[in-house]
């Protein structure tokens, strides 16, 4: 098998595990394979662009998202460095509706996560110089992006500051998103 997929407590949100070879060499492992993805029955979608970002120890980005009709999913993978990255549920009738999930990404323990539309995402660079690669099923489409609050209390992600010293770095734009309960948002749950 070469990628472990496990489903976490929120609907559509996949941790992905990929099977590493390592030798005195270094190490090899596919971070993405059509089929093997298309085998899982829990992964339906097909990517279509792939972002680079990069990241100072303290950046915070999000929570993003882009809404219908250019919604897209994004699977997370960290190539250098460790964030906190973190999906939250914004589908109107999930039973997870404004929950969230968050993992430790790293370029040691190389796992992934996968967020599909209906979700807003963000992370927090507890390295310097983090550098994460995104795969995403839709385009980038600035008149549809969208964002809530990092810190909305309604959602209360416990974002580790203690491991960045103190309060996050955030954009302007970041600084005034508002909360999920007043944020434009046209997603519906779907069994």
């Amino acid at each position: 098998m070469k990628f472990k997929f496990t489903i976490t407590s929120i609907d559509g949100i996949l941790i992905i595990e990929p099977n590493i070879y390592k030798d005195d060499r270094g190490f090899f492992m596919e971070y993405y394979n059509k089929d093997a993805f298309a085998s899982d029955g829990n992964f339906r979608d097909l990517f279509v662009q792939d972002n680079h970002s990069r990241s100072k120890k303290g950046v915070l980005r999000g929570l993003h998202y882009q809404i219908n009709p250019h919604s897209m999913g994004k699977l997370v993978k960290a190539v250098k460095g460790e964030v906190f990255d973190v999906g939250v549920d914004i589908r109107k009738g999930s039973p997870t509706f404004g929950k969230w999930h968050g993992e430790i990404l790293s370029s040691e323990n190389h796992k992934m996560l996968y967020f599909p539309p209906g979700f807003a995402h963000g992370f927090l660079a507890l390295t310097d110089g983090v550098e994460l690669l995104y795969k995403c099923t839709g385009m980038h489409d600035a008149p549809s992006e969208r964002a809530i609050a990092w810190n909305d209390p309604d959602i209360e992600i416990p974002w580790p500051l203690d491991k960045i010293g103190g309060m996050p770095f955030l954009s302007d734009k970041d600084k005034n998103h508002p909360k999920l309960k007043e944020a434009e948002n046209n997603f519906v749950f779907k069994k």
